[in-house]
């Protein structure tokens, strides 16, 4: 009977090892595959769906983003992507050692300054969105798919597909769709202050809205031209963005 108990547990264990061993191949296929392909459809975007928000979405290129969205981005949600390799362990250090209260005071204001563009590009391709017990399970396989994409995408790459995949409003996804939604223009030609306008949505596109302008964009992106002015110059972050 023990001897029978040993060879099950031994089966079981290859069959986890397999199964870890295929999930492995196949994430970095994946990974690999969207370095030059969009993704078909995302958690989120599927989610979109079933809310009955729509999906609308309309992928474009490098080239065809304004560098003034690309810049608002970088402004708004990690200044330190130019030069950092996937996290900003400054930001996590500081959340960590801040007092309980201090850490509830700041929470929303700098939730999103700790979770960089490739965090979040990693989170909206890969996996799922959400708070809770979930957003703790998503740690682990949010560093690893994190550490992937700066490995094999870049930095151009990471932007490009985030700036196309992140829901700008219900249902609205990518700064394409967002911009014809809001100011009827392709993302090519959007202005510093619209490229902010839409960029000051996030986290929360649903309940901060841009048209009608929520009081959060309204007082946020006015910062973020600011924070865009501020950067002008870098050669590291100019060298990205053009």
């Amino acid at each position: 009977m023990a001897a029978q108990q040993r060879t099950g547990f031994r089966r079981f264990l290859r069959m986890i090892g397999r199964i870890i061993l295929f999930a492995f191949v196949s994430s970095l296929l994946y990974v690999v595959i969207c370095r030059w392909v969009f993704p078909p459809i995302t958690l989120t975007q599927a989610g979109a769906l079933f809310e009955g928000h729509g999906l609308r979405r309309d992928y474009v290129s490098w080239e065809e983003i304004s560098p003034n969205v690309k810049l608002a981005a970088i402004a708004s949600e990690d200044q330190l992507f130019p030069d950092h390799g996937g996290f900003d362990w400054h930001a996590i250090e500081k959340s960590l050692d801040a007092k309980p209260s201090k850490r509830k005071r700041h929470k929303r204001a700098a939730g999103a300054a700790a979770s960089t563009i490739s965090q979040q590009t990693a989170k909206n391709v890969f996996l799922w969105q959400g708070s809770g017990w979930g957003r703790y399970v998503r740690k682990v396989p949010e560093a690893y798919f994190t550490k992937l994409i700066e490995w094999t995408w870049g930095k151009k790459r990471i932007l490009e597909v985030y700036l196309n995949v992140i829901e700008m409003g219900p249902g609205i996804f990518g700064i394409e769709a967002a911009s014809h939604a809001y100011f009827n223009k392709s993302a090519r030609n959007l202005s510093r202050t619209e490229a902010a306008m839409i960029i000051a949505c996030l986290p929360n596109p649903k309940k901060f809205t841009v048209k009608p302008a929520s009081r959060r964009v309204l007082w946020r992106y006015p910062h973020i031209v600011e924070q865009m002015n501020n950067l002008d110059g870098d050669p590291d972050v100019d060298a990205l963005i053009h």
